[in-house]
């Protein structure tokens, strides 16, 4: 099922790549529209069973009526806790698609989008206290020139703060419009992927996604069965190199070539896709926001 609130990206590869059990336990950690959700249901039986995570209130209005699916309106990174509530300690399969849903998007006054003029928000939980407009007003100048390069990877992310810094001193920064006109100045290159860098860059941070998708990760070898499978679709650089080394490593760091040290990472996980599953000129022409998508798949290997 597509549908306007959000069109599921990769969404053949997914299902195939989840090898799907008709009666395993699944978890879509980012139900958002429902589709990817939709289509692991279309391959369960009856005993065949899903949850369905998703910190948006807007998401529960896209549940089927299907007494297979449980939702949980909470972030992923509680995962284990609340499958453990649902009396679920291992799961067949694991499915998150990161980012931001295209309702989200489309909405003007989350301020998820460079197209309109709304309050700097851009919660996706909309129970958390802190906006973008705190950390624009807020945090200091050392603390934005982090963000806006580690997030965003923007080119004058120093200058950036710097120039935030001294904007709020002396008018404030609360809306979308606030922010383009107080940056504009600085701009390099193109505007409109500059002001989307900047966007992402406050989006992971109000958010955390960064140190969800970290949690999300080091429960995946503690519930998949072996034989189970994760899969994982990222839209930028920083989110891909953490699930191709966890993956990869069971660790986050890169590997180490140092020949003097002893410790060893235990790695449960076996890679399936040597190299990230991107979108085919089908879907991009259907749906240009599948661009920027990569699909990693790894599985849970027997412990000996």
């Amino acid at each position: 099922m597509e549908n306007s609130y959000h069109i599921p990206v990769l969404l053949k590869e997914v299902v195939d790549g989840l090898k799907i059990n008709a009666t395993g336990v699944y978890v879509d950690c980012t139900f958002g529209g429902g589709g990817h959700s939709n289509a692991i249901l279309e391959k369960l039986d009856s005993n065949g069973r899903l949850v369905a995570f998703d910190q948006d209130e807007n998401a529960r209005r896209n549940l089927p009526a299907d007494s297979r699916v449980t939702f949980v309106p909470h972030n992923f990174r509680h995962l284990q806790r609340f499958l453990r509530l649902h009396a679920i300690s291992a799961v067949d399969g694991i499915l998150a698609d990161l980012g931001v849903s295209s309702h989200q998007f489309d909405e003007p006054d989350r301020g998820f989008s460079t197209r309109y003029n709304a309050g700097l928000d851009m919660r996706m939980d909309r129970r958390q206290t802190r906006t973008a407009s705190d950390v624009i007003n807020n945090y200091g100048e050392q603390q934005l020139h982090k963000l806006f390069e580690q997030y965003g990877e923007v080119t004058n992310a120093k200058t950036l703060a710097k120039t935030i810094v001294e904007i709020r001193q002396v008018s404030s920064i609360k809306t979308i419009d606030d922010l383009k006109n107080a940056l504009r100045r600085i701009v390099k290159g193109n505007p409109n992927k500059y002001f989307a860098q900047v966007f992402q860059a406050l989006r992971i941070e109000v958010n955390e996604e960064v140190t969800a998708l970290r949690e999300l990760l080091q429960q995946v070898p503690l519930l998949l069965k072996p034989g189970g499978r994760v899969a994982i679709i990222t839209f930028h650089s920083l989110e891909d190199r953490l699930v191709k080394n966890f993956f990869r490593r069971g660790s986050f760091e890169e590997a180490e070539e140092n020949p003097f040290t002893m410790e060893q990472v235990v790695n449960e996980l076996k890679v399936i896709t040597k190299k990230p599953i991107t979108a085919g000129e089908k879907e991009l022409k259907r749906n240009p926001r599948s661009r920027s998508a990569k699909l990693r798949i790894a599985e849970r290997i027997m412990m000996i």
